[in-house]
């Protein structure tokens, strides 16, 4: 899917959240477009339980978010660990960045010259590093075997990248203290360079997140579903609206280069799979609230479209030439022009519809990114 053909000016951008604002506004004070095929309409989020019907089922991704990003050190040099996958084998995908200088982070540049980093990756000697010998970081700054130096005595390895498309991710591994308890004691949220200033986890966190007991979350936020209040959620069940729970977590997004998403851990239980079933057998819509609700669904989906109970690993990327097999609408953020997010809303609603929408959202000065206004796409 080419990009986009519109701009999104830089205040389009959501700096802080919607209850930070202006006082007296809850999360579901964001705005609501919606799109039934190419005609659009406006709505506070509020409104969502009069733009549903008995019946329809919400698919709710029920992944924490974890506060996954850690400063570190490989030699001298600063560096920002964002924690992204848990492997089978114990071993963290993590991406290896530089503080900018504003509280966020920026991609590593390509070449590290610095005399204690090569020194920490491969035992050469401090006068051979200045003498001009760089390390190539290919992406992320570092190559298999660095090491960086994490609070509280930890340390972290890269062993190998996680895949062959490029060397953003590696896999590495934490000694000296469990990952879980790191994050707890030493990390933050992960942000980006569009938002105003540190905010606490619970800000990250949905209605719907649950914790897990190994520790496991998302590494960012499933952000379709902030807007959603306890309220709110109670008046959808009173009016008919079922929910259906599912798990993805998501990894660390590539901010610069809108790479397609890797493999993800997730979990389509039974009973979910048998209300979704039951919503496509009836009269019901069904609904996921967000992309990671949607790559865990359609990856429990057979050819035949029946939903069964399945966990593991998804490789599954959601393009219009694979199309969707179960999804019939989508609750979803905002995405940048060249995301590549954009390939799944193309699949459930048609290239025009998204079109359309996103021209109206900038003409209506709708708000981008995790703190932004959300888009519903209804058939």
């Amino acid at each position: 899917m080419p990009a986009l053909a519109v701009g999104v000016p830089e205040e389009l951008s959501a700096r802080v959240p919607v209850e930070q604002r202006e006082p007296g506004l809850d999360r579901d004070g964001v705005r609501l477009l919606v799109s039934r095929g190419t005609e659009v309409s406006h709505h506070a989020f509020a409104e969502l339980p009069g733009l549903l019907r008995a019946g329809d089922l919400l698919v709710v991704n029920t992944s924490p978010t974890l506060a996954a990003a850690v400063d570190g050190r490989v030699g001298h040099a600063r560096v920002v660990v964002h924690f992204s996958t848990r492997g089978d084998d114990g071993r963290w995908a993590v991406e290896l960045r530089e503080p900018d200088g504003r509280g966020t982070t920026r991609a590593r540049t390509e070449m590290t010259r610095t005399t204690h980093a090569r020194t920490e990756m491969t035992g050469v000697p401090r006068a051979r590093a200045e003498e001009g010998e760089g390390v190539e970081g290919r992406g992320c700054g570092g190559l298999a075997g660095t090491r960086v130096r994490l609070p509280g005595g930890a340390r972290l390895v890269l062993e190998e990248p996680l895949s062959a498309r490029g060397e953003r991710l590696w896999w590495a591994r934490v000694s000296g203290a469990g990952v879980p308890a790191l994050l707890r004691e030493h990390g933050r949220p992960i942000r980006y360079s569009y938002t105003e200033r540190d905010q606490p986890l619970s800000v990250y966190q949905t209605v719907f997140a649950l914790p897990y007991a190994d520790g496991t979350g998302s590494a960012e936020m499933p952000s379709a579903a902030r807007p959603f209040t306890a309220g709110l959620v109670a008046e959808l069940v009173s009016r008919g609206v079922q929910f259906a729970p599912v798990t993805l977590h998501t990894g660390v997004a590539s901010a610069e280069s809108h790479e397609p998403p890797y493999p993800e851990r997730f979990a389509v239980p039974e009973a979910s799979a048998r209300l979704i079933n039951a919503a496509r057998a009836g009269d019901g819509r069904v609904v996921a609230v967000g992309t990671t609700a949607v790559r865990a669904v359609e990856s429990a989906a057979g050819a035949d479209g029946v939903v069964r109970a399945r966990a593991g690993w998804t490789d599954l990327v959601v393009t219009p030439e694979r199309g969707v097999r179960v999804v019939e609408g989508l609750l979803t953020g905002l995405h940048e022009p060249e995301a590549s997010h954009l390939l799944m809303l193309e699949a459930v609603a048609g290239r025009a519809a998204i079109d359309r929408g996103y021209e109206a959202a900038v003409r209506g000065r709708y708000l981008w990114h995790e703190f932004g206004d959300v888009h519903l796409l209804l058939p």
